[in-house]
Order: structure tokens, then sequence, then C-alpha cells
């Protein structure tokens, strides 16, 4: 059974189809019978996709840091909780219990999480992939720089091996069960 780790925004203020877009993933991980590995905070699309990956039995396991738990913030969702000190900490644990890592749509965490998982892959601690699920487009800007910064030569050859654009649903399935 794969294990996908799904980095993705935890705020409430965004569109709802993005919300939609994190359920189906969810649901699709447990269909496919993958277990997710998120950050365990229960808003924004953090809850959506281990709401999806529930209703379709996944099971979920999230990677908490201290401050979530203080705080109160964790989702009632999950099966397996290891918690952690801090963000740093969550990254690195996300990364070693999975087998792929997913991004949805997302702000700046999101963005961190993406890079810390690809500049270790570019110098060898790894080579897991991560996935842009590219809802409504969400990452094409991103792309757009990641281009310009290879074109220029600030970009390790190989980075399009790394990280991988999925536009739709049956895409992103078809590269997670590849991976």
């Amino acid at each position: 059974m794969k294990s996908v780790a799904v980095f993705c925004a935890a705020s409430e203020n965004i569109a709802p189809g993005y919300f939609e877009a994190a359920a189906s993933v969810g649901r699709m991980l447990g269909r496919i019978g993958a277990t997710l590995v998120y950050g365990g905070a229960r808003f924004g699309l953090m809850e959506a996709v281990a709401k999806g990956a529930k209703e379709a039995e996944a099971h979920v396991v999230g990677v908490v840091p201290e401050i979530l738990e203080q705080r109160g913030r964790v989702s009632a969702l999950i099966d397996e909780k290891i918690p952690c000190r801090n963000l740093s900490d969550r990254k690195d644990i996300m990364l070693a219990k999975s087998d792929v890592l997913v991004a949805l749509p997302g702000g700046v965490g999101t963005l961190d999480e993406i890079f810390h998982v690809a500049a270790a892959a570019t110098i060898g601690y790894h080579s897991k992939r991560v996935i842009l699920y590219n809802v409504n487009g969400f990452w094409n800007r991103l792309l757009a720089a990641l281009e310009e910064l290879s074109e220029a030569g600030f970009v390790r050859a190989g980075l399009e091996n790394i990280i991988v654009v999925a536009n739709s649903i049956e895409e992103l399935e078809s590269l997670i069960e590849k991976a």
C-alpha cells in the first residue's frame, strides 16, 4: 500500500472549488488503497482532504507540530498521530513516511514544503517526486517561474523529473500509481 503525503492550505478563506478538489483527492487515495499522510490541521484543504480520505476508508496519518496541539487545531479525522516539534520536523517526517508527495493549492507553507522536498531530491537525499495538482491552473505561474530559472541556469537539470504536474484527478492517480 502506498503512502501519499499531501501538502495543502490550512486556510478557510479560499474558493469552494478547491475544497471539492481536495476532498476528491482524499476519496481517490481511499479508492486506490493509499494512506494519506498530511499536516493534521482541522482547517482548510487539510481537513477537506482528510474528510474525503475518511469517506473512502483510507488510513489517515497526521504529522502534528506542537503548536497545532497547543492551540487545539488538530483534526479529529486522524487515525495515527505523529507528534513533532515544528514545521521543519513535520516536512522531514512526511517525506520519510511517504512514497510520493502531492501539493494541492496552498500558500507560503505549501511552497516551503514543495521546495524542501525538491531541493533535497536534487542533491540526492531521496528520489521521490512532488506532484503539483494543478487545480484550475493554480500552479501555472510557479511553473513559468521555474522554467525561467531553468533557462537562466539557476535550476539543475532534472527538476522536471522531481516536480511533475497533474492537470486532472485521473492524471494525479496515474502518477501516484507509477511512483
